[in-house]
């Protein structure tokens, strides 16, 4: 087995000195043992997604003389290296996990988990994690949910 290690960042702007010394620390622990480094970046924040910033980060890389095995500009065996680009892959799996029962779709939209919370937080109660509602939900409920096109959260 061989060291397999990845920097994946945000492409929001430019490569930050917290991200430089990340990505060093990772890509000089794969030099030493003979692994690979590989550069996946993290493009699921559209809203800061920001235009340039993938190629931005990828010549500071180059300039701190940090290079990588497999990632958005050489490819490799387990590309896509952009996130968004492995959508297909992830909705793929997702439907499995749903038709093996394995997940379920979350209707509940974010201020009604918002105000769940806010009434935990008013009795005392732990604040953190959701509490599996739509789980529970009869398959005529879930059925009138999807035909009513309601969003949804894979849980």
């Amino acid at each position: 087995m061989s060291v397999r290690l990845r920097f994946a960042p945000s492409p929001t702007g430019f490569l930050h000195i917290g991200g430089a010394r990340s990505a060093l620390f990772t890509w000089m622990y794969a030099r030493r043992y003979q692994g690979q480094f590989i550069l996946r970046v993290e493009d699921t924040d559209l809203k800061r997604t920001r235009e340039g910033a993938i190629e931005d980060i990828m010549t500071s890389l180059k300039w701190l003389g940090i290079d990588w095995d497999e990632g958005p500009d050489i490819g490799g065996r387990y590309g896509p290296y952009i996130q968004t680009q492995r959508a297909p892959l992830y909705q793929e799996w997702a439907n499995w996990l749903l038709e093996g029962d394995h997940a379920y779709k979350c209707f509940c939209t974010p201020e009604e988990l918002a105000d769940r919370r806010s009434d935990r937080q008013k009795r005392g109660e732990s604040i953190i994690g959701y509490d599996r509602r739509c789980r529970l939900l009869t398959p005529a409920e879930r059925a009138a949910r999807r035909d009513s096109e309601q969003g949804y959260t894979i849980r």
